[in-house]
């Protein structure tokens, strides 16, 4: 069992409040029925919290109130159901291809009573105009030059893109500046987040998008 450390238990209550023990039962289902369905490496279970979990979570401190997110690539729901339990004012669409992660998420969604999570199984390529947003979540999909295409299109013209990154942030932007100027990307940070809960802040990429 992914038990929390006294340092994660600190930051998973700043995070998730009242909301805690359903952050908890979720990382349960992790643990379980997500290793043993393959959508979690056994190994990962003593890292669950703070490299999964908290890690994701503190991206909703980038969300404005009530904003409408599709999450691409949802898989174990990381980032998608960690910010549909901490934000419980946002909506939460999981867009995932494979049959067996979608089983998985309609299984925790309703042993979680999350009511603002919707999922599709589709490629992100097929779920444009199928999906209204103003945010984009990814994490582990594909480098920002291959997630750009993916992802903002969901947007409609409108939005920002917020992709969990690691140290290669940088370079990744560097690589993609053309393929994003040409998606309607008007502005390009490195933001982290959770700088003054966790040990190990998020590196997030933020790719804002508007009409011309």
């Amino acid at each position: 069992m992914a038990d929390l450390t006294a340092e994660e238990a600190v930051a998973a209550e700043q995070i998730f409040g009242r909301r805690l023990g359903l952050a908890k039962r979720y990382v349960e289902h992790l643990a379980t029925s997500g290793i043993e369905r393959g959508l979690i490496g056994p190994r990962e279970v003593p890292r669950l919290w703070s490299r999964h979990v908290l890690n994701c979570a503190v991206v909703a401190e980038l969300i404005d109130d009530g904003a409408k997110v599709a999450d691409v690539g949802s898989g174990a729901g990381l980032p998608g159901l960690c910010l549909a339990i901490a934000r419980p004012d946002l909506y939460l669409t999981l867009i995932e291809p494979l049959e067996r992660r979608v089983v998985w998420l309609e299984e925790v969604v309703t042993d979680l009573g999350l009511d603002n999570v919707e999922i599709i199984r589709a490629r992100a390529e097929q779920a444009v105009d199928k999906v209204e947003c103003e945010v984009v979540t990814a994490r582990a999909v594909s480098a920002l030059n291959t997630l750009a295409p993916l992802t903002i299109p969901l947007l409609g013209g409108q939005g920002q893109l917020l992709a969990i990154k690691g140290r290669s942030a940088g370079e990744e932007i560097a690589k993609a500046a053309k393929v994003i100027k040409k998606l309607g990307g008007v502005q390009t940070d490195v933001l982290v987040a959770g700088a003054a809960i966790l040990a190990e802040p998020t590196t997030v990429v933020r790719v804002k998008v508007e009409r011309r």
